[in-house]
């Protein structure tokens, strides 16, 4: 770095001093409202790829640097430079980068003061980050660049604003001496480099910039169109005009670009210049975003920011937030914090910061779909319902349920359009199928928990029937395939022939098991519809899980036998079973083979030994087909202690909870004070794997809680919360359900329940229903150090199985 360099770095670090003072003062932090203990950088880091800029919750607008290597959430902490600051994106995700459309670029000044003294491709552009310079809070995200540059970013609805303060000598460069007189470019680009064609201009008097691109969904079929409308505030404009491949010139004023033999396309665009500011001045960018025009994007950003008021902007994010933190209460007892091997302020950290990111997805673009007209809301970046039905799903409905209510009218409303509930969905496109028609349990576990305002509940139990019933003609993308064997043979075959539609012939035993579950979850709509014969027909099917269960396969890790016997295996046409290692897609062996494409295996992501577990409607079958309960214990201690189970893939939530079926759920909470804090902490590499749009986020909000579900029933498994007392207000009925931790200490010894009262009456059931939540009331657990014999152990007091005739 030379001393011109040097200098620049030190001034915006100095910048960042002071900027980061005041965020240094929310140590001082408002325990009544978990907004000053998020922190958005969670999980910035190591693959996590969570969304760490700006955003409302489920906004359209999310607006953050980009830099140049594992920026699927567009900004990551791990030293790379950054190409832009670009206005959506998706959180969490696996695979390739997603949207970040139309990024803005910042130049303090060209060589030579030229326009073509400025590096417009993005492979060449990129620019370092200022050592310690970023900062976010909810609604706020701020980083400095080493050419001088200060960004601070803020977001409304379907408009992200930016202010830009200019530091010193433009270039940095100690050999040149050019003023400082920035120049802003919007690039017609995205982050995976899929532009199909686009077009852009700029106006010469009010330097605002507008356009249109079309580009490729990073996990689906099909493409989009995205609009955008970029205006500014502050400095006089010297000069406007576009730019294409490597040069830029004033003439003329638009420009159009089509798909060619360039790989990646090549980089177009429109530039603003500004004159000479001084060092200090701030420049304010505002980018409105829409799916229908540039003229909707316009009036997007006039209509939400008028005025560039980047403090009043921000200041009405943070209420935003704050308000939808509002619903829980934590109350942690300065007494405790500390003692453990983890402070409280820290566990608070983790457990809000996995709040805030179960609110950033699906995102809102009611208003914005040009696909249908409807009066209906409209929800997009369902990525994927594969995962986020486990945990996102259910926290909405819990903490927000008149949000989940909006959902389910938009995926309802996605079936009346176009004909299939989504199982993933982003940028208004079809995505890619995992496993089951989850969809399916997303509607079901929304009816039983009374999400009703507005559902049309009969187009919705049309769909959930369809998804059963009528095989699409490619599957890869809605539906499930091989209904005919599903219905006749009672699995998906490893072989299946299947003539009447077509998609990846692969994950016969995942599919088989998810589709059962499905079954099961139609079924208790059904009955509660009064659908008998449905009711009856789907409960059958729901059990055909056992029909892949080979009772006399054995596993081996290493040459050295587990001691286990009975795992589920692929299945021919007929009827006799192939061979996949029960161990095979585990981390243990080959945990990268089983994904999405035609080369993948009969399980997905993850092996036999884990999907053998998944029968979540009929534990007590299950546990009675593994061997009894003690049997089953063993083997689910085995799951966890042998490395077999990754919590980083969604299918490994529900495995931590199991334990309640077989009467044990000491070591489910056992379990959790493992994962929690041993692989979700406060570091930027806090999380393990992908946050999957939110799922590992409100999985240990869920788990924090005490109170995580089984999606797709009325069952929360019933854990000591991490904090003295837990409380959620209802946002429909307005009641507070409080759970309280008697002899709660912070060491967390006593982890275990020993009695329990709900409402002053003793409470021996180790699962609580939703009923809890919508009438409010006091549940207490009396704690101590070791596990009860008693308490949650009986025949009625684990939550209920199909096979034992409890009614779920």
């Amino acid at each position: 770095m030379g001393l011109r360099s040097l200098l620049l770095c030190s001034a915006v670090a100095a910048s960042f001093e002071s900027s980061l003072a005041a965020s240094n003062s929310r140590v001082a932090r408002d325990t009544t409202n978990g907004y000053d203990f998020v922190d958005p950088l969670i999980g910035s880091r190591n693959g996590g790829h969570v969304f760490a800029g700006a955003t409302l919750p489920f906004g359209m607008a999310k607006a953050v640097a980009d830099v140049t290597e594992d920026n699927q959430g567009g900004y990551a902490s791990n030293g790379s430079p950054v190409t832009g600051f670009s206005h959506m994106h998706d959180s969490g995700t696996g695979g390739a980068s997603s949207l970040a459309n139309f990024p803005i670029f910042v130049y303090p000044g060209c060589k030579n003061d030229t326009v073509n003294g400025c590096v417009f491709p993005k492979s060449q552009r990129s620019v370092g980050v200022v050592e310690g310079s970023v900062s976010a809070r909810p609604g706020y995200f701020t980083i400095g660049l080493e050419s001088g540059i200060k960004a601070e970013i803020t977001a409304s609805n379907h408009t992200a604003l930016y202010k830009f303060t200019f530091f010193d000598n433009a270039t940095g460069d100690a050999a040149i001496d050019g003023p400082l007189s920035p120049l802003l470019i919007v690039d017609l680009t995205d982050l995976p480099n899929t532009r199909k064609n686009g077009t852009a201009s700029v106006d010469p008097e009010t330097g605002r910039m507008t356009g249109t691109s079309t580009f490729n969904p990073s996990f689906g079929f099909g493409t989009y169109t995205l609009h955008y409308c970029a205006d500014f505030k502050g400095g006089s404009i010297r000069d406007t005009g576009v730019f294409i491949n490597t040069r830029g010139g004033s003439e003329p004023k638009n420009i159009t670009v089509q798909e060619d033999s360039n790989s990646p396309p090549l980089p177009a665009g429109t530039y603003t210049w500004f004159e000479e500011v001084q060092d200090g001045e701030e420049l304010t960018a505002r980018v409105g975003l829409s799916f229908i025009s540039s003229e909707k994007a316009c009036k997007n950003a006039e209509d939400e920011i008028p005025n560039f008021d980047f403090q009043g902007t921000l200041e009405t994010a943070e209420n935003i937030w704050k308000e939808k933190f509002s619903v829980i209460k934590i109350d942690t007892l300065a007494s405790t914090n500390s003692t453990g091997a983890i402070s409280m302020d820290d566990l608070q950290t983790i457990f809000w910061s996995g709040v805030y990111r179960a609110m950033i997805s699906p995102q809102d673009y009611t208003g914005e779909n040009p696909l249908w007209d409807s009066d209906e809301p409209y929800y997009d970046s369902y990525y994927c319902i594969w995962d986020s039905f486990r945990s996102i799903h259910p926290f909405i409905t819990l903490v927000d349920p008149y949000s989940q209510s909006l959902m389910i009218r938009s995926l309802i409303d996605i079936y009346r359009h176009e004909g299939w509930l989504p199982d993933c969905r982003m940028s208004l496109c079809k995505g890619w199928t995992q496993g089951g028609s989850n969809a399916d349990i997303v509607l079901v576990d929304s009816y039983l928990k009374n999400i009703t305002q507005g559902i049309d509940w009969d187009t919705g139990y049309e769909a959930l029937v369809k998804d059963a019933e009528v095989e699409p003609q490619v599957w890869d993308y809605e539906g499930r395939g091989g209904l005919y064997s599903w219905k006749n043979l009672g699995y998906i075959p490893a072989d299946d022939f299947d003539p009447y539609g077509n998609g990846l012939f692969t994950r016969s035993v995942s599919r088989t098991v998810e589709y059962a579950y499905n079954d099961f979850c139609i079924a208790e709509i059904a009955e509660r519809l009064g659908k008998e014969e449905d009711y009856e027909k789907y409960t059958k099917r729901s059990g055909n899980w056992v029909n892949l269960y080979k009772a006399d396969q054995t596993s081996s890790i290493n040459g050295v036998d587990t001691g286990f016997t009975g795992f589920l295996q692929p299945k021919y046409l007929n009827g006799t079973f192939g061979f996949q290692d029960p161990n095979y897609c585990s981390p243990l062996n080959n945990f990268d083979s089983c994904y999405l494409n035609p080369n993948g295996h009969e399980t997905y992501e993850g092996s036999s030994w884990l999907y053998t577990f998944f029968a979540p409607h009929d534990m007590a079958s299950l546990i009675t087909t593994l061997g009894g309960p003690d049997t089953f214990v063993s083997r689910l201690d085995y799951l966890h202690e042998s490395g077999l189970l990754y919590v980083g893939d969604e299918q490994g939530f529900l495995p931590i909870f199991q334990y309640h079926y077989a009467g044990r759920p000491a070591k489910s909470a056992e379990r959790v004070h493992y994962y929690i804090p041993s692989q979700f902490n406060t570091s930027t590499a806090g999380i393990p794997g992908n946050d999957d749009s939110g799922a590992m986020g409100s999985f240990v909000a869920l788990a924090m809680l005490g109170i995580f579900p089984n999606p797709g029933q009325d069952v929360y498994f019933l854990t000591p919360p991490f904090f003295p007392s837990v409380s959620i207000t209802n946002g429909m009925t307005g009641k507070t359900a409080t759970i309280k931790n008697v002899n709660f200490d912070a060491s967390y010894e006593n982890i275990y329940i020993q009695s329990a009262k709900l409402d002053g009456n003793n409470y021996t059931k180790n699962y609580l229903t939703h009923d809890f939540f919508l009438s409010g009331g006091s549940l207490e657990l009396i704690l101590g150090p070791k596990e009860s014999t008693t308490w949650g152990t009986g025949e009625d007091d684990v939550p209920p199985s199909l096979s034992t005739k409890q009614k779920i």
